[in-house]
């Protein structure tokens, strides 16, 4: 028999803490290891696979283009490229008219600071603490952990960080040299702190006062996920730029920097070899068609409601507060969640931790209440 642990424990470099599961197959909200075990998965791959594991309509329309047209330069013209542009522009809120195509969100994320800084010609930026926007440099550098920062300095200068849902905090690093502040509207690798209504129109109030980019990180919050088809929809404003991945394509890997019209970008200024390449942007056609068909943010709010009132009911003495928003649900704990973690996935589920003290729960928002429940019973037996 392989050893596939061995083998990937010797060969890839070792920066990722790994639990000991080779994961062979998936199919919805499940997934089977090499063993033949089944699970229930309960994180997505960290909001991906919003439409279930190897979706159909991915997997034909992908199989579809890879006999047709692999990879296409961004210097010509492209048949599924052009149909992906038109549908997800055609989705988004409406100020937001144009879109620059990635391959992750960490990309999506340096285009927007470098885009940010053409425009308003200004250096700064402001984020949140606690945030999570990517591990490339500039993304790092907005990114306010500490620990994933320290052993790659300097990073980009001008990042400055107020505490989320601060407006005032906020207002007081405001200078002549701001280009934007950057926020997500659910910090979901922060521990599911959800923005506040308010403190999102009083930022968009000062960013147009002030000639200032609002950057809407929506990376794992989009498409669904929080029960609304974008999170900013909870809060009434517009975004000057949003940035987009994780399950914009049903699992492949695909990000995007959509813009509004005060972002326009000289030619040349950026650029990317695969960024909208034409497999990425059928399994994307599929999978905005896919979600828009089911309206599945619809399903993420009523579903996510089921599970987190389930958890509530039963007063578990190991939680401390139940943040749920939509399909996005941070379970804070007394302890450090990684032996729940662990003792969870020896039941079959699948979770993740965020923040100091939560146990995250991003589960498919094609997840059926059966398999809700049988995930429930896991959880009330492990936290109660």
């Amino acid at each position: 028999m392989i050893d596939y642990i061995d083998i990937q424990d010797k060969y890839e470099i070792n920066v990722y803490s790994k639990s000991k599961v080779v994961f062979i197959k998936g199919k919805g909200a499940r997934l089977w290891d090499n063993n033949g075990k089944e699970y229930i998965d309960l994180a997505a791959g960290i909001s991906v696979a919003n439409i279930g594991h190897c979706n159909q309509k991915v997997v034909d329309a992908i199989s579809q283009q890879a006999t047709t047209l692999i990879t296409c330069s961004n210097n010509f013209y492209n048949d599924t490229k052009s149909i992906f542009l038109k549908k997800l522009i055609g989705i988004a809120p409406s100020n937001l008219t144009t879109a620059f195509l990635t391959n992750s969100g960490s990309e999506a994320i340096e285009g927007a600071i470098k885009f940010s800084r053409f425009v308003t010609k200004k250096k700064k930026f402001i984020a949140a603490t606690e945030s999570f926007h990517g591990r490339t440099f500039g993304a790092l550098s907005a990114t306010y952990k500490s620990d994933y920062k320290t052993d790659f300095a300097p990073l980009v200068d001008g990042f400055s960080f107020a505490p989320f849902n601060d407006y005032e905090a906020i207002a007081e690093l405001i200078d002549d040299d701001t280009a934007g502040i950057i926020l997500e509207p659910v910090q979901g690798e922060g521990g599911i702190n959800i923005g506040d209504k308010k403190f999102f129109q009083q930022v968009r109030k000062l960013c147009d006062n002030k000639n200032i980019l609002l950057i809407i990180d929506e990376i794992q919050t989009g498409f669904g996920r929080t029960g609304k088809l974008f999170a900013i929809e909870h809060f009434d404003i517009q975004a000057d730029i949003m940035t987009l991945a994780k399950s914009i394509a049903g699992g492949f890997p695909m990000g995007a920097i959509l813009c509004s019209d005060k972002i326009l970008i000289d030619k040349g200024k950026h650029g990317s070899t695969f960024g909208g390449n034409p497999l990425a942007c059928a399994a994307g056609n599929a999978a905005l068609d896919f979600i828009i068909e089911k309206r599945l943010w619809e399903e993420a709010a009523q579903k996510g409601k089921y599970f987190a009132d389930k958890i509530s009911e039963h007063k578990l003495s190991k939680v401390k507060e139940i943040r749920q928003i939509g399909l996005m649900i941070g379970i804070e704990l007394f302890d450090k969640p990684q032996p729940y973690i662990d003792q969870l996935l020896s039941e079959g589920m699948v979770t993740l931790s965020a923040g100091k003290n939560v146990l995250r729960l991003l589960p498919p928002l094609v997840i059926s209440y059966e398999e809700i429940d049988i995930a429930l019973a896991s959880l009330i037996k492990i936290l109660k």
